[in-house]
């Protein structure tokens, strides 16, 4: 069996899996769990960060507003499950994720610049303030996951470096600091391998530690002749040197299947983007944005996950 390091978290929103369900990931029965209806001015609220806050949860959301602007905003929930957003803008810019690294909440997101997309960085102690680091990449860059420990003595983050379009470039990096300011030692992490992700990989939610290495969930693009197609991948990383990869999934874990994720303003997309875990149980809520228009919810076990990965290895 394998196991999460990490703090128990009893309330960790649940379901069990359903019975005959062969697969390592499973959707919640009530997605999505948000929608654009959770904001006023919201044409879509989707890719989207969560940590454990206090006895609940917060986050950072993902709204285009109805003007197509693309702001963050912070919101509660008790359970996970049921939100309360709030109205008042953090930052311009998309695609959020959230680490509870060094006592404080880092967010990193993709931030909007007049020379292109960079990653910004910034944290709070309470979701109402925030103070703004200087950006870790600039220009270009998309997808910037901060790892939820110093490694060896620095603070470290997975980046896609790209262009100021929507691609071309589709590989995974690692960059490291000494002060979250000054970021370099550059290298390389993995690229698109199998048809499902050939077109371009991005690092998706925190990435969990385990006994085994640092689980990286990640989504993957295929172009067809219909466009693109996001999927959810999972490797596993060295602890110690994680711009190795030790073991890595050769199909996706959870792809479009549904409606919400199949209908929306970007069709055929399943986006991770955060991940819940309870080390004590070893379960793993996972959100995701379904469509590019809505918040969805799925389930894991990290054996279940670790499972999948090691049963179809890339890395033999």
């Amino acid at each position: 069996m394998a196991k999460i390091y990490g703090d128990a978290l009893p309330n960790l929103p649940w379901q069990e899996k359903p019975a005959g369900w062969q697969y390592p990931v499973w959707r919640y029965d009530g997605n999505p769990v948000i929608t654009r209806d959770n904001l006023f001015m919201a044409n879509s609220i989707f890719n989207s960060a969560v940590v454990p806050y206090g006895d609940g949860f917060a986050g950072v959301f993902r709204v285009d507003l109805r003007s197509r602007d693309q702001v963050l905003v912070s919101g509660k929930s008790a359970d996970g499950i049921h939100w309360t957003l709030d109205e008042r803008q953090i930052f311009e810019g998309y695609d959020p994720r959230l680490c509870l690294l060094d006592g404080k909440y880092y967010l990193s997101w993709v931030n909007l610049t007049p020379h292109g997309t960079t990653i910004g960085i910034a944290y709070t102690e309470d979701f109402t303030s925030w103070t703004q680091l200087e950006d870790a990449c600039y220009p270009v860059a998309r997808n910037g996951v901060l790892f939820p420990r110093k490694i060896n003595g620095e603070y470290c983050l997975l980046i896609r470096p790209c262009d100021r379009g929507h691609t071309p470039y589709g590989d995974i990096f690692l960059s490291h600091s000494k002060d979250l300011t000054y970021w370099g030692k550059h290298r390389f992490v993995m690229g698109p391998v199998k048809n499902w992700e050939m077109t371009k990989v991005g690092a998706g939610p925190t990435p969990i530690e385990t006994d085994l290495g640092w689980l990286m969930y990640y989504h993957g693009v295929i172009t067809s002749c219909n466009g693109f197609t996001y999927a959810m991948g999972a490797a596993i990383l060295d602890r110690d040197e994680p711009w190795k990869v030790l073991h890595r999934a050769d199909s996706a874990l959870l792809q479009p299947h549904t409606d919400y994720e199949f209908v929306g303003d970007v069709p055929n997309v399943v986006f991770p983007c955060a991940a819940l875990t309870d080390a004590a149980t070893g379960r793993i809520a996972i959100y995701y944005g379904a469509a590019d228009t809505a918040v969805a919810l799925a389930f894991t076990t990290v054996d279940d996950t670790v499972d999948y990965i090691l049963k179809n290895d890339l890395i033999k």
